[in-house]
Formats: structure tokens, C-alpha cells, sequence
């Protein structure tokens, strides 16, 4: 019995390995062919909202396509999140997150989606510090009067608090435990409608982000009483950090792209090095630095191991603080 060999066997094997080995390239050099949409879990102008739209231009002029910025606010960041949790892992629909990426984690009894498996972290944009500030007509002319004025009135005086769960509301929290005060919160749902109050005198304090706060103190609408980097800032040499006052206080927020689970490998390096070049011209470095952020760039996996261990850093003061979803 005569036996048949196939001798393109071989051959088509060889085709199929390199088929699936140049995959990956051959999908970067087409990617991406349509619009790229960045979801923004905070409502536009805010802090997270400008800096996605600082990136997105540059974004938009590498990658020959429109990059979009989408707001979706709510539940801490959450519905953004979500979405892009349950989006296509095409690189299409990205998510500009911030530091409730990895608060939530502890904030929230229950999430919709796992804030380290269900996402590929691309790179942590900036960081931005916040700054403590108090309407003008406070008592209390600087950080070390205004603790003891917190500790002979508790529960009297009120922070403003834009967003629970949010890195402003846990510098709070970590603020009154460090320093022994009992100071009231007052939720609101944006960090806008809680400044109207603390600059109107309805509410006396909060946490602000330098890149909303910053004219606001320069103006004298209102008065600054520490800032939560670990050093003074150029900006503000006469205003201390906080760490002075409180020994071992620091807190900023963080930035970052994230795209969902299982991103192509090729697809996540396109992204990332168009996103850190664009972080290293001069142009955008300045703009971000005006804004009273410090650009990062760093690389997907030590932006993953960061977001690990954030998620650890933050959970005993969320449990601490006693904080609940609003």
C-alpha cells in the first residue's frame, strides 16, 4: 500500500509559527487605525480632566489618529472605570485614572471589577501635591494655630470634602489622625461646589489640588496653611509642608493611563512610549509643571507594582478613618 507523505506539512507550520510570532508587531504597526477614546472619571476641569487633555493632544499628533477625551463621572471614578474594565482589550477605550483607582479598593465593600486584574496600567502620568487650605476669616493665622483651634473646638470646625474616597478626602482623614483633631466633614459631589462654600465661609477648610488652589491662595481668596509634599515648593517658599508641622505627613495624587485586562504587549509599548515622549518635551513638561505637577513616565511594571502597593498604603487609613462610599 502506497503511503502519501505531505510535504507542505513543513512548510505551513513554519508560515503558522511566523504568522503568530510577527502578530504582535503587525498589530502595533496597523494600531491604531480609528479614534482612541480616554475615559475621565471626574467631571471636566478638575484635576484629572485637564491633565488627560494635556496628553491628548500630543497623543493625537504621534499617533496620526483623534484621541478623545470622554468624561464619565461618578461613584468615585468607578463608572469609568468600569467601562473600560469591560471594554474590548483593543487599545481603543483607555482609562485616565487617579489616585480612588487604588483607594476604592479599600473605600468600596464591593467593585465591579478588580482594580489590578482587570486592568493593563500603562504608565503613571504626574503627581500633584494639595494643599491645606481655610477661608481667610479663620482665626487661626498658620498650620500650628489653626491644630490647636481644632483641639479647643472639637467637631466644630468643617473640612469641605470634594469627593469621598478621593486623595484630598484621605489626606484629610490621615490630617486628623496624625494630629489628634476632630474635625467634621462635609461631603460634596466635586471639588467645585465645596470650594464655592469654603470660599463663601459655610464650610472652613479643605484639601485642595494645587492645580485648582493655587490662584485662589495666590489671589488671597484663600489662605494656605501647609502643603502635602514632603518639601516646600518653589511656587509657595513661605508656606511650609505640613510633614513640618505633623512629622511623617505626606500625601499627593497620582495619574495614570490604564487599559483593560489582556492589552497585546505591543499594543501596551506603542501607547506607552508615545505617552512618555510626549511627557519629555519641553512644552508639555512646563505646562504640567505650571499646573503644579511633576511629570513621571515611568514603565508599565513599575506603574503595576506602584498600584499595588497603593492599594496596601491606603487601606488602613480608609479603615482608620471610618469612611464609607457617599
Amino acid at each position: 500500500m502506497k503511503k502519501w507523505v505531505c510535504r507542505a506539512g513543513p512548510t505551513l507550520l513554519a508560515l503558522a509559527i511566523a504568522a503568530l510570532l510577527l502578530a504582535p508587531a503587525a498589530q502595533a504597526d496597523d494600531f491604531p487605525s480609528r479614534p482612541i477614546k480616554l475615559l475621565v472619571g471626574a467631571p471636566p476641569g478638575g484635576t484629572t480632566d485637564t491633565i488627560a487633555r494635556a496628553i491628548a493632544g500630543p497623543m493625537t499628533e504621534a499617533l496620526k489618529q483623534p484621541v478623545l477625551v470622554e468624561n464619565r463621572p461618578g461613584a468615585g471614578g468607578n463608572i469609568a472605570a468600569d467601562q473600560v474594565a469591560k471594554s474590548a482589550a483593543d487599545g481603543y477605550t483607555l482609562l485616565v485614572s487617579f489616585s480612588s483607582h487604588t483607594i476604592n479598593a479599600s473605600l468600596y465593600p464591593k467593585l465591579p471589577y478588580d482594580p489590578v486584574a482587570d486592568f493593563t496600567p500603562i504608565t503613571k502620568i504626574a503627581t500633584v501635591p494639595s494643599l491645606l487650605v481655610g477661608n481667610p476669616k479663620l482665626p487661626a493665622k498658620d498650620l500650628k494655630e489653626l491644630i490647636q483651634l481644632a483641639k479647643a473646638k472639637p467637631d466644630k470646625l468643617t473640612f469641605g470634602v470634594g469627593g469621598i474616597g478621593s486623595s484630598v478626602h484621605l489626606a484629610g482623614e490621615k490630617f486628623k489622625l496624625m494630629t489628634g483633631t476632630r474635625i467634621l466633614n462635609v461631603p460634596y459631589k466635586g471639588t467645585a461646589p465645596a470650594l464655592t462654600d469654603v470660599l463663601g465661609g459655610q464650610v472652613d477648610l479643605m484639601f485642595i489640588s494645587y492645580v485648582t488652589g493655587a490662584e485662589q491662595v495666590k489671589s488671597g481668596n484663600l489662605r494656605a496653611y501647609g502643603v502635602t509634599t514632603a518639601k516646600r515648593l518653589p511656587a509657595f517658599p513661605d508656606l511650609p509642608a505640613i510633614g513640618e508641622v505633623v512629622p511623617g505627613f505626606e500625601s499627593t495624587a497620582w495619574f495614570g493611563v490604564f487599559g483593560p485586562a489582556r492589552l497585546p504587549k505591543a499594543v501596551t509599548d506603542k501607547l506607552h512610549g508615545v505617552i512618555v515622549a510626549a511627557l519629555t518635551d519641553p512644552t508639555l513638561r512646563e505646562r504640567l509643571q505650571n499646573e503644579g505637577a511633576v511629570p513621571v513616565g515611568d514603565t508599565p511594571a513599575e506603574f503595576a507594582a506602584f498600584v499595588k502597593e497603593d492599594i496596601e498604603r491606603w487601606a488602613p487609613i480608609v479603615k482608620a478613618s471610618g469612611a464609607t462610599p457617599n
